[in-house]
Order: C-alpha cells, then structure tokens, then sequence
C-alpha cells in the first residue's frame, strides 16, 4: 500500500469532522439559491469597492476621535519614550552598582573563603613540614652512627609525623572540587598526597649510606618544599595585594627555616661518624657542599623574607631572637659557618651529635614560633579583609535596593497608564479571538451571510500613542476579517453547491450508462461480445465512485440508505467489484455479520478505496487477501494484506495520523483524494483505520467495525456461534450491488440483488475471489 498514501501522506490542514462538514453542506442546500445569488453579487464590479467603503465608514470616527488630548499627556507618550523611562535608571543603577561593586565585593568574599580554607591547609602543611624536618634530623645521628632505627630517637618523631600526616589530609577533604578556583589547589595536594606515599621508602633507606647523607636530607627536603609551595598557592589564589605579600614572606622565610633543619641534619650526621669504630667527625666533599649551600640559601632566604615583609620595625621585632643573645642560637650560629667555611672544618670540632642537635634545637623552634606568628597574621588579614568585603556588599545591596525601589516607584506610574490600555487591548483581542468572531463564523455557516449582523465593536483605546493605533488597526483588522470568514463562507457553500451538482449529474447520466450496459447484457449471446459489456461495466462503476468522491468532499451524506441489514461478505463483494484487478481479491473467513443499513454504502465506498490501493501497489501476480474476525466484545475486525514494498515507520506514522484526522478540504486535496475520502468516510460512522507492516511483507490494512455499525441488524445464526460464512460459497445472487440515491425508489426494503457483473459477476461466470 506504499504507493497512494505516500504520496497522499504529506496532505496538510486541521482536521475537519464529518459533522461540521454535513452541517456547512446543509446549510448550502438550504440556501443554494441565496447562496449563489450572493456569489454572483459578489463578483459584480463595484462589490468590493462597496464593502472596503463600508469599513472605511465604520473606521473613520474612530480617526477622529484619536487626536484628541494633550501629547504632553502620559497617555500620549511614545511607546519607546515609555519603555525607555520605564528601564533607564533601574538598569543603570543596577549595572553600576550592582554588575560592578556587587559583583567585586562577592568575589572577594568568595576569595577570602577559599583563603581561609588554604591557610588551614597551610597551617597543617607547616606542622607536618615541621615534624619532617624534625624525624629527618633527630633521626641522621643515630642512624649514621649505626644505632637501630626502633631506637626511641628515632621512631618518636616518625609518630609524630604521622600523626600530622593525618591532620593534613583531614584537612584537604574540605576543598570543593566543583570549584574552578580550587582546581590548581586540589591538583597540587593530590602531588603532594603521591609524594607522601613514598615516606615508607625513605624511611627504609634513611642514612644507609654515611658518605652521602645528603640524599636522604635531599629526598626529604622534596617533601617538605612540596608541603612549604602550598603557600605560593595561597598567593594565586587572591588578587589582594596585601596578601600577596604575606604569603610570599610567609613563603621566603619557611624557605629559610629548611635551609637551617638542613644545616642542621648534615651537621648532625657529620658528628655521628666520630661515634663509628673511634673516627673522628667527617663530612664527604658531597655533604660538605649541600650543607654549605644550605648555609647560603638561609641567608638568602632571610633576606628576601626582610624584603618582602616591608615593615622594618615589625621585621626586626619578629626576627630579634634570631639575632639577639640567646646563647644556643649564637652558639649554633657560629658553629654552622666554622663548619662550612672549609670542607675539613668539622674535623676539629669535638661535640657529639646530641650536642649539636640540643643547641641548633632552640635555633629552629625560634623560627616555628616566627612562622606560626607570620600564618596567624595571614589568618588574621585574611578575616579582616573578608568582614570588609561583606560589610561592603551589605553596605552596596542596600544602596542599591533603595534606589532600585524609588525606580519602581517612578517606573509604577508611568507603567500604569500604558497596562490600563494594553489590558484594554489584550482583552477585546481575547474576546474577539475566542467568543465574537467564532460566533459570527459560526452564524455565517448556519445561515445565509448577508443576513448576520457584522458590526463591529470598537477596542475603546483612542490614546495618540502606539497602542491607540494599534488598537485602530486592530479594529480594522477585525473588521476585514469578519468581511473575509463571509467571502469564504459564500465560496464554501458556492463550492460545495458545484461538487454536488457535478457529482448528481454525473452519477445520473453514469446510471443510464449502466442501465442500458445491463439491457445490452442481457441481450448479448456472443462471449467476446460479453466480455466487452462486462468490463464496460465495470469501467462506469468505478466512474461512479469518483463521482461520490466529489460528494464526500462536499460534506454529502447519501440521500437514502438501506432500510435493512447487509452481510458483510455482501459489502466486501461489492467493495471488490468496484476495484479494477477485481479477480486478484482473495475473499476468506468472513463472519456471519450484518451491516447496518445506514452504513452499507459508505463502508462499500472505503473498502473500495482501501482495495483498490491494495491491488494497485502490489506485484499482479499477487493475491490481495480480505479476512474478517468478529471480537467478543461485537465489534468487527476487517483485515486487507498485501505484499507490496511496505512504508517506512515515519511513513505509516503520517498516513495513519490522516486517517484519523483528515485534513480540511483544499487544493492539495485533489491529489490526495483517496486518503481523504477513506477518512471523512470512517469518521462518519466511528470506524477506526490503521495501517501497520505485514508479517510476510508488504502493508496490512486494519478497518475496525463499532458494534453499533457491524450488529445494527444481526441475525440469529442457525449454525453454531460464532460460525463464519465462506464467502467463495455463496451464489451469484448474494453479491450486493450498491444503488445511488437516484436508483432506487422509497418503498425499497433491503439490498437489491443482481447478477451483473459489475457486481458480482465477471466474464466467463467468474467472480470477483
């Protein structure tokens, strides 16, 4: 069935029920006379001139009135005059204070947070640094020396780093992930996070070697520079300024602190190889060196951190006790630079580890109190500048909330006057639209146009404004479009008029052709003869069938009906005796059912149509096969398959949404006509059509009876229920032949019968399968 209604599948329109069809169609053959008569008065020069002037009667008073009142006037303003001292200052104000001081002042709160997230961060970074680079150097002397590493100096402090290993993971979990300021944040702890993983392994390979204490100081020295960058992070992590400038301090004097545990950890290791077999204290040219940069890289450090911090004052203060006379720190001071200042200083040197660790002790825990003040007043600038940025924001939002509110006030007035005549406007549209020009369509199909009242009622707005004249042209449009639903409403009658007319003519003269075919019939002896006659015949029978299509376009229903009940294998041979490649139709397992009479001509008019697409888009050497099944519930299932080349899933899609909503009748609809006819024909009855793929090929037509359409008039069976009557059995006289309105006079009772064979016979006493 791919043919037809594919190409009919692209029709177009709302869907038109079959009674509102009937209802214009009645309403033309009720008036035809007027209906016509007003057409042809239409068309008269001068018509149209008339109405135009007709409208333009009705539009001028309203021109008129229009100009009256002050343009000054608010009513009288500019649309655009309105609308821009309606937004101007609340844009204004809103986008200067808010998109700029706003926007600022969230941001830096939102910075602030993330500083206060990363100087906790920092914070537990320093403590576990801290206790690094105490199991780093408490462990080098005894390690070297060749003591155990389960020896109290050397796993205290390993539990301690632990311990604050812990605390600096807890720690990290605080950071939003989701956050795009905090991804260069969370990529740096999770380096730092692998990196710690790899304690276990120093920790196993601490010291082995007591020529190169340098390389495990300097694997411990990576961790500790990862954990001590987090407060470069710090420093990209905000745009103040001041800030910037505590962190990099904070970050050049943590800088120093390591140098100082390096000096420390390389001395400490140096003193522990006097401890080996009596040797005295030796540093290799190696750790000589890495502990003589250190010493350097601490002056520098301490230098840049002087730099950095700025205030001098405050710089000296916090640095005093480095500086001052506390004994151990001068002491450890002198110590370090006699240790470096040549490669063999340290031979001469006669301390032992502990010695040296207990005096440079008090150097470094110095510098932790020094840098744990520097991170408290990180801290502590970090929540100042945060209290500012929120009381800023507080301080802008209500500035803003005041003046935004007086804009509303301002805007509230001038936005009053334009909502009372829009709402004015909105609500005739919506009237106009739903209620008063349906109802006058309404009328104008029901009754002859020219005898409807077409006033039309003015808006009301007669401002100077946009809106007074877009009311005045809404008028108008209201006015033309009454005039127009009246044009088409005579054009639809004068249309349907003609499709009747040439429908009834045609049929009349189509029946006096198969009236005298049928004489001839009769008389003719010869079977070439015969043959002839028949396909005569049946050529005029399906001549009338597109003459009813012109009927069904026109919203006509048949004049009279059959006053009693048809089997239904009656109405399929005549809806298989209309088709042209009738001897294809295969007929099987038709129900004992009755159609109801008022439906037999409609129902033999769709079948027809569905069968004739069956055969006509299908191999000739193919079968068309019509099955019927009754349902319990007394509807009836009539199935056509063919094996043609079947639709597309979107194809059958479309068709079946046309079968069940036809379009509106229009130009298209006359290449389209068979899909059309099928569904105006089903809606009328309540039969429901659909098209769906055939298991063996090819597409399945399904035509679903109602109960009230397939048992109107069943009879008892005398064979078992529910038997089904076969319909290659029955005899030449059952086969229905459907009458036009004209054929048949009113005292007719039941379907007549005939053996013709447009009907139900074919050349030969072949019957349609």
């Amino acid at each position: 069935m791919q043919g037809r209604f594919k190409r009919e599948g692209n029709a177009t329109g709302d869907s038109e029920r079959g009674g509102t069809t009937g209802r214009h169609s009645s309403s033309g053959r009720a008036h035809g006379d007027d209906t016509t008569q007003a057409a042809v008065t239409a068309d008269e020069p001068g018509a149209g001139d008339a109405a135009q002037g007709d409208a333009g009667d009705v539009a001028e008073p309203r021109r008129a009135s229009i100009g009256g009142g002050s343009r000054l006037a608010l009513g009288n303003w500019r649309i655009s005059t309105r609308l821009v001292s309606l937004i101007a200052l609340p844009v204004v104000a809103a986008t200067a204070l808010g998109a700029v001081r706003i926007q600022d002042s969230m941001e830096s709160i939102e910075q602030l947070d993330n500083m206060q997230l990363l100087t906790n961060m920092t914070q537990q970074a320093t403590r576990l640094a801290a206790a690094l680079q105490e199991e780093r150097d408490r462990s080098s002397g005894p390690l070297v020396s060749g003591r155990s590493a389960k020896s109290e100096d050397v796993t205290a402090p390993r539990e301690r780093t632990d311990a604050s290993r812990q605390a600096f993971a807890e720690a990290t979990l605080a950071i939003d992930t989701g956050d795009a300021n905090m991804v260069g944040i969370n990529a740096r702890v999770l380096d730092i996070g692998r990196q710690l993983n790899q304690i276990k392994t120093i920790r196993d390979e601490a010291f082995e070697d007591e020529d190169y204490v340098s390389q495990t100081v300097m694997r411990y020295s990576e961790l500790i520079d990862s954990l001590l960058s987090l407060a470069q992070d710090l420093a990209q992590a905000t745009s103040n300024s001041e800030m910037i400038r505590s962190t990099r301090a904070l970050a050049a004097f943590s800088t120093a602190k390591e140098q100082a545990s390096i000096q420390r950890a390389m001395i400490s290791g140096g003193f522990a190889r006097a401890e080996i077999d009596g040797q005295e204290a030796v540093l290799s040219r190696s750790d000589w060196r890495y502990g003589s940069t250190a010493l350097d890289n601490e002056k520098a450090a301490m230098r840049s951190f002087a730099q950095l911090y700025g205030d001098k004052e405050r710089t000296d203060e916090l640095i005093e006790p480095l500086e001052g006379g506390i004994v151990n720190i001068v002491a450890a001071n002198q110590l370090a630079e006699s240790v470096f200042s040549k490669e063999d200083a340290i031979t001469g040197q006669f301390r032992s580890y502990r010695d040296w660790y207990d005096l440079s002790r008090t150097k470094i825990e110095a510098m932790d109190i020094i840098e744990q003040t520097l991170l408290e007043e990180m801290e502590e600038q970090a929540r100042q500048l945060r209290d500012e940025a929120q009381r800023d924001a507080i301080l802008n939002g209500a500035l803003i909330i005041l003046v935004l509110g007086l804009s509303l006030v301002g805007a509230f007035v001038v936005a009053r006057s334009m909502v009372r005549s829009l709402r004015r406007l909105q609500d005739t549209a919506q009237d106009v639209a739903h209620r008063r020009l349906p109802e006058v369509v309404r009328q104008m199909s029901e009754n002859d146009p020219q005898n409807v009242d077409t006033t039309v009622e003015s808006v009301g707005v007669h401002t100077r404004d946009e809106i007074g004249r877009v009311a005045q042209a809404f008028d108008e449009v209201h006015q033309q479009a009454v005039r127009l639903a009246g044009e088409q409403a005579q054009l639809r009658g004068n249309v349907n008029a003609m499709f009747t007319n040439l429908s009834r003519r045609s049929q009349g003269l189509i029946q006096r052709q198969l009236s005298l075919i049928s004489e001839l019939e009769s008389r003719e002896a010869d079977p070439d003869q015969l043959s002839a006659l028949f396909k005569l015949d049946h050529l005029a029978t399906r001549m009338r069938r597109n003459g009813e299509n012109l009927l069904v376009l026109a919203g006509e229903e048949p004049g009279r009906r059959w006053t009693r009940p048809v089997p239904l294998v009656d109405v399929l041979r005549a809806a298989a005796s209309e088709v042209e490649q009738y001897e294809r139709i295969e007929l099987a397992a038709v129900p004992k059912t009755e159609v109801v009479g008022r439906a037999v001509n409609d129902l033999v008019h769709l079948l027809a149509e569905l069968l004739e697409n069956a055969t006509s888009f299908s191999s000739p050497q193919t079968k068309v096969k019509v099955t019927g099944h009754q349902l319990p519930d007394g509807r009836v299932l009539v199935e056509i398959h063919d094996t043609g080349i079947g639709l597309s899933p979107e194809d059958l899609g479309e068709i079946n949404e046309r079968l069940a909503n036809p379009p509106t009748v229009d130009v298209s609809v006359s290449r389209r006509m068979g899909l059309f006819v099928v569904g105006r024909l089903s809606l009328r009855h309540g039969i429901r059509i659909q098209l769906r793929p055939s298991d063996s090929g090819g597409t399945t037509a399904l035509v679903m009876l109602p109960a009230e359409v397939a048992q109107g008039g069943v009879r008892k069976p005398n064979g078992p229920a529910g038997a089904r009557t076969d319909a290659a059995a029955q005899p030449p006289s059952a086969t229905l032949r459907r009458e036009p309105a004209d054929r048949r006079g009113p005292g007719d009772q039941g379907p007549p019968v005939e053996s013709g064979p447009s009907r139900g016979q074919v050349p030969g006493g072949a019957r349609p399968a």
